[in-house]
């Protein structure tokens, strides 16, 4: 009877403890909020320095560091096209402390490692930013169809530079060759930033890049824009007319810059993150810094940005899917 009843009290103890514990869980993650940061926050870029995203990044990795009181430091941690940076933020602890600018592409049909929608806690969108299909002025073609009609003669001697899989520049290069039925030979770069230098430096004649690294470069006539991938015109380039307008409706290629934490990282620290990151893009000098680079800034709720993940995601999947690619 004596050990009967000591069971029954001893299962009684683990179940208040057990209670407690459950019930001072939210109070520990506010806690933790109320705390962060307490040390510096680190921000990776999986692309090189020097590029697009490595510009945006700078940016608002200086503003965060301004509004949270601490510093926010850029990672830069390149490779197998933002793959690495990437699954090594998925990878790591969820408190907050590291985070990734995530430019939306697709996942590869072999698994990188991650899941953009299972892996990742949505912070917050920051700009879309559409690829611009430029050239180096010594290539004859002034316009899209120009383009086009050189490719169809000079087939594989053309070539084209882009980032490699997995991002949109590439897969909208292969969905251009796949429209246009061209033979275009893609040349890939580890980022925008040395595709730039390659084609200012006439080393590769076409190139499906982002404005940020290539603006200046634009403006002073070293590089042409030929059209741009989103819906309308771009503020920066207003005279550069769209794709769609150029005479190749439904090729449509935005990246959307956004940040993001690993999984379960505590639901506190995501808004405290996402109220600062709305305040930085919906600033003045932000704004005009982002439309300057060719950029449209956009600024979103943790939910809003999670399903403009999953939106791009099925999109560029069924890109893939429908081009047959295959990505080592």
């Amino acid at each position: 009877m004596t050990e009967m009843l000591l069971a029954a009290r001893l299962r009684r103890t683990a179940l208040i403890v057990a209670l407690c514990v459950l019930l001072a869980a939210p109070a520990w993650r506010n806690a933790a909020a109320e705390e962060y940061p307490s040390r510096i926050v680190s921000l990776v870029i999986a692309f090189p320095a020097g590029g697009g995203v490595d510009a945006v990044g700078r940016l608002i990795a200086q503003k965060l560091t301004d509004a949270l009181g601490q510093q926010v430091v850029v990672v830069n941690r390149p490779g197998a096209g933002s793959v690495i940076g990437t699954r090594d933020v998925a990878r790591a602890p969820p408190d907050g402390y590291t985070l990734l600018l995530l430019v939306t592409g697709a996942s590869l049909p072999a698994n990188p490692g991650y899941d953009l929608e299972k892996d990742f806690a949505a912070i917050g969108l920051i700009a879309s930013v559409p690829i611009v299909i430029m050239s180096n002025p010594s290539v004859p073609a002034k316009s899209l169809a120009e383009v086009v009609a050189l490719a169809k003669t000079e087939g594989a001697k053309l070539t084209l530079g882009t980032p490699p899989a997995p991002t949109l520049n590439y897969f909208g290069a292969e969905q251009f060759k796949a429209m246009t039925g061209t033979d275009i030979t893609i040349v890939t770069y580890k980022g925008t930033g040395p595709l730039t230098n390659d084609l200012v430096g006439d080393h590769v004649m076409l190139a499906f890049n982002t404005l940020p690294p290539a603006i200046g470069n634009i403006q002073s006539g070293a590089l042409r824009a030929i059209a741009v991938g989103s819906p309308s015109r771009m503020a920066a380039i207003p005279d550069v007319p769209t794709i769609a307008e150029s005479g190749l409706p439904g090729l449509e290629i935005v990246q959307y810059y956004g940040l993001v934490a690993p999984v379960a990282t505590p639901q506190p620290i995501i808004e405290r993150l996402n109220r600062e990151l709305r305040k930085i893009v919906t600033s003045e000098d932000v704004k005009k810094h982002l439309i300057d680079v060719g950029g449209d800034p956009i600024a979103s709720t943790p939910s809003e940005y999670a399903r403009n993940i999953q939106r791009e995601e099925g999109k560029w999947q069924a890109v893939i899917k429908k081009l047959g690619l295959v990505v080592n």
